[in-house]
């Protein structure tokens, strides 16, 4: 789809290096355009998306975070929202699950109704191992706290999770049943193998387990108890 600036403002390329307020400016102008980031100060402004290469994985990603994010009550599940990380860093993830602020998240949505800071997972679908997802992007995720990061490589058919220790990205690995669970989300587990072969009901079986499990209902109980 062809995308139009106004005719005082010069439309977003990738490429662009910007300011984030200039970045901002050029977007709003240009509002046919779905999707632009801001990473490390330079524009990136994807080309259509592909159904398998990043439109179902995508929708799976999406219906395994929403379901947890039913179940617990104070976070919060967005689909490609804006984040405004810091002043170089304006991203449009894939997915983001945050605590609400007012139940101690670290993020907060602004009076614009933007992402302002780190929310506490970050999720991505992209093309290869060669993405700006695991560089540039994950570079600046780290940097401002995003406490854990998923990137899911499709290529490789490969998923990365990784957990933030020590201000450094460690990446969790699955353990022997093959299950990875959320250092951060109490019951958000997950079923790699499942996941990648698209076997979403055995994706979501193992999440219910996660959910029915004590953490999950001491997290849930916690948040009940400071809303």
């Amino acid at each position: 789809m062809t995308t139009f600036a106004r005719p005082d403002t010069p439309p977003l390329e990738s490429g662009d290096r910007l300011t984030r307020h200039e970045f901002e400016r050029r977007y709003t102008a240009m509002p046919h355009l779905k999707k632009a980031e801001l990473i490390e100060g330079v524009v990136y402004v994807p080309s259509p998306l592909r159904f398998n290469s990043h439109g179902q994985p995508h929708g799976d990603l999406i219906i395994w975070l929403g379901v947890y994010k039913v179940a617990t009550p104070g976070v919060k599940l967005a689909d490609n929202a804006t984040v405004r990380l810091d002043l170089d860093n304006e991203p449009q993830p894939d997915a983001v699950l945050l605590i609400d602020e007012r139940l101690g998240g670290q993020a907060r949505i602004s009076q614009d109704d933007y992402i302002e800071g780190a929310p506490e997972l970050v999720a991505e679908v992209a093309a290869s191992s060669v993405s700006i997802d695991l560089y540039d992007k994950k570079r600046a995720y780290r940097r401002n706290g995003v406490r854990e990061y998923i990137v899911w490589q499709i290529l490789e058919n490969k998923l990365d999770w990784f957990s933030l220790q020590n201000d450094e990205y460690v990446r969790l690995e699955p353990d022997t049943d093959g299950i990875i669970k959320s250092c951060v989300f109490p019951g958000l587990w997950l079923n790699v193998t499942a996941l990648l072969s698209g076997e979403m009901t055995t994706v979501l079986a193992l999440l219910q387990r996660g959910l029915n499990s004590q953490e999950h209902i001491e997290f849930v109980q916690y948040l009940s108890q400071h809303s």
